[in-house]
């Protein structure tokens, strides 16, 4: 049977948006960007991180007219952005009112939250900026790996953070990193997360190999000691989906668990890992430099610069539409013929470097925990799906599984 159409223009352009490149001012141990900065070692030091004028000029001009929808939503990501001055940003809204031209524009930002002042939450809450707040769980499982450059903790800072964006009405998420410490306690960090009064909250397994492979190396690569180690993240994931299914349904939002629900009912997850093709949504470095994708920043990914060539330009190029096609195209025979294909789609291509039952390349490290979580779930997918095909509330599942 031919292999599905690819079409580029089925989700809108996405690119993050690097302002201060990977500088930032903590140094976590499992940080895959900070040696990013490699790549930009000769720039004059002050142009090594930060963007300049004519950069953000020029993106957000490119970016709103390469959008085929109304909305336009603009990320902005690091390193830590917020090393750059609330002055930077408030140019930010004027370039966007200026380029607009009738497009409703939304930003929102990552931090880690150590550098959130009051000013810069009222800042916040008057554009109606989301913010991610990166922060892994209770004290003792965030500083084991969140730390300042001297070896401080932050966990304090973090939540200081947390509570001036509550105090001034700031909406937020908490973007958890899932690693071979906190995997161990994951209705801690769970209850934490709702004990705080986060609703929105999505998780990122660390696979970090020795030496920081370019994805397309395979073979044998020691994994990094704070990697999730096979069979955990699909315990953590599937500890807390048993304790959401039966209390937390449309009161407190996973990506991993309404991703998971989408592809179930055939609908595109939120989450890129899941689909199956990539190449969407891409990255830019400080200096305009465009990469595939946030994890694909290595030479040979390098799409080009908006200086040179047009976002449209670079991201509907034959370079991008092979990245993004390479996701389906290479997925290994033990995935084609995988019951769980159509949820997981492989996983994402910088974790597909471990070899099949059959001998071949692509199969994702995380294979045997996506399986191991989609039997999991399976039988309350399977009501929720109906119940959404039916007309009623996926909430129903809570009476359900009680």
């Amino acid at each position: 049977m031919a292999s599905p159409t690819y079409a580029p223009f089925a989700r809108p352009l996405y690119v993050m948006t690097k302002p201060v490149g990977s500088l930032c001012n903590l140094r976590c141990k499992y940080c895959y960007y900070i040696e990013k900065s490699k790549y930009y070692e000769n720039e004059p030091a002050r142009d090594r991180y930060n963007m300049s004028e004519r950069t953000l000029d020029e993106f957000i001009r490119q970016y709103i007219e390469a959008q085929t929808q109304p909305q336009v939503l603009f990320t902005w990501h690091g390193g830590e952005p917020l090393m750059r001055p609330l002055s930077f940003y408030r140019h930010v809204l004027e370039l966007q009112k200026r380029y607009a031209r009738g497009r409703i524009i939304d930003n929102c930002l990552q931090t880690n939250g150590t550098l959130l002042t009051d000013e810069w939450c009222e800042f916040f809450r008057e554009n109606n900026w989301l913010i991610g707040i990166s922060i892994d769980g209770p004290q003792d499982l965030h500083d084991a790996y969140r730390r300042a450059q001297g070896g401080q903790p932050s966990w304090f800072k973090v939540m200081r953070g947390i509570r001036l964006l509550q105090k001034h009405g700031v909406e937020w998420n908490a973007m958890g990193v899932v690693n071979d410490f906190n995997a161990e306690y994951p209705l801690d960090v769970y209850h934490f997360y709702k004990e705080n009064g986060c609703k929105y909250i999505q998780f990122t397994p660390i696979v970090e190999r020795e030496g920081s492979p370019a994805p397309s190396e395979r073979g044998e690569h020691k994994m990094l000691p704070f990697s999730v180690r096979p069979g955990q993240y699909a315990q953590f994931c599937s500890d807390i989906f048993d304790e959401w299914v039966k209390n937390d349904v449309g009161q407190t939002y996973v990506q991993l668990f309404d991703s998971t629900l989408a592809r179930w009912v055939g609908e595109e997850p939120g989450v890129c890992s899941m689909c199956e093709t990539c190449g969407h949504a891409s990255v830019m470095e400080h200096n305009g430099d465009l990469y595939s994708c946030d994890h694909f920043v290595y030479p040979q990914y390098k799409l080009g610069n908006i200086h040179q060539q047009t976002i449209t330009g670079m991201m509907y190029s034959e370079q991008q539409k092979r990245f993004g096609l390479a996701k389906r195209d290479s997925l290994p025979h033990q995935c084609q013929v995988c019951e769980w294909r159509f949820a997981c789609n492989g996983g994402c291509p910088k974790d597909r470097f471990c070899t099949t039952a059959e001998g071949g390349p692509g199969l994702s490290y995380l294979c045997k925990d996506f399986q191991q979580f989609f039997h999991h779930v399976a039988p309350y997918m399977d009501f929720m799906k109906q119940e959404l095909l039916n007309g009623r509330p996926p909430a129903n599942v809570m009476t359900w599984a009680k």
